[in-house]
């Protein structure tokens, strides 16, 4: 992923240098199991650590590969070639009872357990934020609205204790995917543990904080990262769902809320009145490239036979550019929300603006409730809802003009149905059930 898009603590996880030293981590615990029976010193064996330790090696294997066309083969010949005369040991059992697969797999569990854990702690503040701003709204009063139509009135607070609660499952969904993926293999050729026996392999792994594949057939099945990124595409598309909102709310005829605006920043090289909603739109933009990549990764599981590398090229731009990308966007959403402007006249104003109509279904239940039929009632209210779009007389007004509305309502009764408290009765409750109060 390009540097615009990418933070660096997520950006080194993926470095091809650490890639290396990650492959080289399992080849180190394989050793360690290894040396009692083979006899392997631990002094060799602790000079294999040193190199993980040490400088980059990602120059010298590239140059090694441009002749072996093999990633780990070119990897073991520098290990062995830094190694000779002073870890024979180790030289003459380095992979010794291993395929690629084996390594490759196992050290790309471990760079996405790292990546998730990243992403599930970028998450927290995100929703610590929604809480808060779910909190401080909870009597801030907007209309609601479905197909971008007035509905009914909602507190602004509702809507963010919505998406603290979506922020919420994405947080279950990526720890419980983490744990999904936490697999490795280290089963040899074809995954039939022949050389070496399964429990020798679950020791290993153990050791590198994963679980033995059940049935590897030389690679980790891919149905285990295709469910995994397919909770990225979910994160980001919660992530997109809200920017959207923003956005929609920030629009000049609307301006209710509007993400942050800097003292220097340029909303236009023509227009000097601007103030875009750039932030959100980067955000959506961002989660359509992870949902992009969410069918190469569905087709990845279909390989031939017990292992094909398909998945291979696929895998090193997806994993890689998805988790960078929904680590950027969360801490983008997080500065969103810091400077986050909320406008409440602007949202009472909004609300009022329909001239009482939200209030249309308060008045269709009481109808009913009086004992006229749901048609009947609904007939009634809808020709006066309909006579103030036409007019813009308040809705109230056009009620107390209908006789057969008037013959089953008192005046003062009338006055109440437009009482906003009434939509607020059981906000808390359902703030409370969303986790935020």
């Amino acid at each position: 992923m390009i540097e615009r898009y990418s933070l660096p603590e997520m950006r080194g996880l993926w470095s091809t240098e650490a890639r290396i030293k990650k492959m080289l981590e399992v080849e180190l615990a394989w050793l360690e199991k290894l040396a009692p029976s083979r006899k392997i010193p631990a002094r060799q064996v602790s000079e294999l650590r040193k190199i993980i330790k040490g400088g980059p090696l990602a120059a010298k294997v590239r140059k090694k590969e441009e002749k072996s066309a093999h990633d780990v083969v070119a990897m073991l010949q520098v290990v062995s070639e830094a190694l000779e005369g002073k870890a024979p040991k180790v030289v003459q059992y380095l992979h010794f009872g291993l395929t690629s697969s084996d390594v490759l797999d196992t050290a790309l569990a471990m760079q996405l357990i790292d990546a998730n854990r990243l992403l599930v702690e970028a998450w927290k503040p995100v929703a610590k934020r929604l809480k808060a701003l779910a909190r401080k709204h909870k009597k801030t009063w907007m209309v609601g609205r479905t197909h971008g139509v007035h509905a009914e009135p909602i507190p602004f607070g509702l809507k963010m204790a919505g998406w603290y609660a979506e922020a919420q499952r994405n947080i279950k969904r990526l720890e419980r995917a983490g744990r999904e993926i936490a697999f490795g293999n280290l089963s040899g050729a074809v995954g039939t543990c022949a050389h070496f026996p399964p429990s020798f392999e679950a020791s290993v792994l153990r050791k590198l904080g994963l679980k033995a594949e059940p049935v590897s057939t030389q690679v980790v099945p891919r149905d285990r990262y295709a469910e995994y990124f397919q909770m990225i595409a979910l994160s980001a598309a919660a992530i997109e769902r809200f920017a959207t909102e923003i956005r929609h709310l920030q629009r000049t005829e609307v301006r209710e809320a509007e993400e942050p605006f800097g003292s220097g920043q340029k909303g236009s090289s023509a227009m000097p009145h601007k103030r875009n909603p750039v932030l959100c739109e980067n955000l959506c933009g961002l989660a359509r490239v992870i949902r992009g990549h969410t069918v190469p990764m569905l087709e990845n599981v279909a390989l031939w036979h017990e292992r094909d590398i398909s998945h291979s090229s696929v895998e090193r731009v997806t994993l890689p550019d998805a988790t960078e990308l929904l680590h950027f966007m969360l801490h983008r959403f997080a500065r969103v929300l810091d400077g986050l402007s909320v406008f409440p006249k602007n949202m009472m104003r909004n609300l009022e603006s329909s001239h009482g109509l939200v209030f249309s279904q308060r008045v269709l239940l009481t109808l009913i409730d009086k004992g006229l039929g749901r048609m009947r009632a609904y007939d009634i209210v809808q020709r006066n809802a309909m006579e103030t779009w036409r007019t813009g007389v308040p809705f109230k007004e056009t009620l107390a003009a209908d006789k057969d509305f008037m013959r089953e309502m008192g005046r003062g009764e009338l006055e109440r149905l437009f009482d906003l408290s009434h939509y607020g009765k059981s906000v808390p409750k359902v703030m409370q059930r969303a986790g935020v109060l």
